[in-house]
């Protein structure tokens, strides 16, 4: 392909050759980096405010500067910016256009800079005000936990190991579980936060520069909270980028085994739950159906935000020091996996907010399948019976009422005596899945106490704000 682009590059000095149509679009990130105009303005601007104390520029040309980028920034935000393919990135969009409406001073603009510290510089401001906007949606959908938990704290179900009935839990504490998940998920980028806020404007290319520069003051006004220390280090890594692409698949993935148990529990078979019609759709074919997609997307995309986690890290695997074009291909799953987790947040929030349990069904189903069998067996261990023991009477007694199609409530105690002269007639009183609930002592258990307590504790935690 021989079109060639009419347009001089910003950089285009060194080159005889105007760059190939084939290749122009093949390069160009504008189409998804722009979302970045923002954040190019704001460091733009500290960037020509130091330029200006330090003499590079002049206080004229810093104020036609800091006119430009307001223009440019309103251009932008009223959509009557001309994004430029030939122009490549939001980077060279906004400078050439800064250069149109204020002549050389623009071209000034880039004094002790490179685009290898700009973007860098511009990627940690957007994922610091990104990671604060996901924090919240966490934080959100905690709050719409804890409510369903405090409305439901005395509703029993069946707790699961392996899909299959184990003991009677209280719904309040399995709903509680979520919350302690997405508070880790939390934690990690809030940690991830911290690393990131590290300023890599001043570096340049790699090397740092010459010119009398103060980093120091851009820092100061882009509120970073350290100055990157290795100018190669700075341009060149994007662990930072890795880092949140991992949590988020984490996050992610938290999500997914709650969309998981929404499928399951909506089913005729299970019968838990109902979904608010305004998180489910209907068949094309089938005019009785009401299919729980919300959730199902949720469980989908969250393959989405894993493989945005291992494209990045295959990225940067062999990349040498320092700065490599290869790096522009971190953007587009960082963005899809910001946009796609923030979703996720929301309509789970929306899901779970609306969400209905069915009671009857829960508490039916706590009390089938022998579920109060390590009870009986914790009866037998008060009773000094060794738990091995007692593990295996507790079997023997399953096997023989599954045997007689019995429960363990239609055995007299002659019939509990022939498995263990231990078994009293005190046996009949922990025959309940209430008895169950109430009987659990230990800390972060299911009992009726214990999640009270980690129902007040969450309401304390969410008087703080990230």
């Amino acid at each position: 392909m021989n079109s060639k682009n009419k347009h001089d590059k910003l950089w285009g000095g060194r080159f005889a050759e105007q760059t190939d149509l084939s290749a122009e679009i093949f390069s160009a990130s504008i189409h998804y980096d722009k979302r970045l105009y923002r954040f190019d303005i704001q460091a733009s601007k500290a960037h020509a405010k130091m330029l200006c104390k330090t003499g590079l520029l002049s206080s004229d040309e810093k104020s036609k500067i800091i006119k430009g980028l307001n223009t440019i920034l309103s251009e932008i935000e009223s959509g009557n910016f001309e994004f430029r393919m030939d122009r490549e990135d939001i980077h060279m969009n906004i400078e050439a256009r800064l250069i149109e409406l204020i002549g050389d001073a623009g071209a000034k603009l880039h004094t002790a800079r490179s685009r290898n510290d700009q973007v860098v510089t511009d990627m940690r401001l957007y994922m610091k005000d990104e990671i604060i906007s996901i924090v919240n949606l966490i934080e959100n959908l905690q709050q719409s936990f804890l409510k369903k938990a405090d409305e439901n704290k005395k509703l029993i179900m069946p707790g699961f190991t392996h899909l299959q009935h184990a003991q009677p839990v209280l719904l309040s504490h399995h709903l509680l579980a979520y919350i302690e998940m997405l508070e880790r998920d939390k934690h990690r980028l809030c940690d991830a936060y911290g690393r990131m806020n590290v300023m890599p404007l001043g570096s340049c290319a790699l090397a740092g520069t010459p010119l009398p520069i103060d980093r120091k003051a851009v820092n100061d006004i882009l509120g970073f909270e350290q100055i990157s220390r290795n100018s190669i280090d700075a341009v060149s890594d994007r662990d930072f980028i890795i880092e949140v692409l991992s949590d988020i698949a984490i996050l992610g993935t938290h999500l997914s085994r709650l969309g998981e148990e929404i499928v399951i529990w909506t089913t005729p078979e299970f019968s838990f739950v109902s979904l608010s019609d305004a998180y489910c759709t209907g068949s094309s074919i089938m005019p009785q159906k009401k299919n729980p997609d919300m959730a199902e997307l949720t469980r989908g995309k969250t393959a989405r935000l894993i493989g945005n986690l291992t494209t990045v890290l295959t990225l940067m695997k062999g990349l040498p020091l320092a700065y490599n074009r290869d790096l522009q291909e971190d953007k587009e799953p960082l963005f899809d996996s910001i946009d796609t987790i923030k979703g996720m947040l929301c309509v789970c929030d929306g899901m779970i907010s609306n969400i209905s349990f069915n009671e009857e069904r829960l508490k039916n189903c706590a009390e089938s399948d022998f579920s109060l069998a390590t009870e009986i067996a914790d009866y037998l261990v008060m009773k000094k019976v060794p738990f091995r023991n007692a593990h295996k009477i507790v079997g023997s007694i399953v096997s023989y009422c599954i045997g007689k199609n019995k429960t363990f409530k239609d055995l007299t105690l002659a019939q509990w005596q022939t498995f263990s002269s231990d078994i009293e007639g005190d046996i009949k009183k922990i025959l309940s899945v209430e008895t169950s609930i109430k009987s659990k002592k230990s800390a972060g258990s299911t009992s009726y106490a214990e999640v009270k307590k980690q129902i007040k504790y969450w309401r304390k935690i969410f008087d703080n704000v990230f």
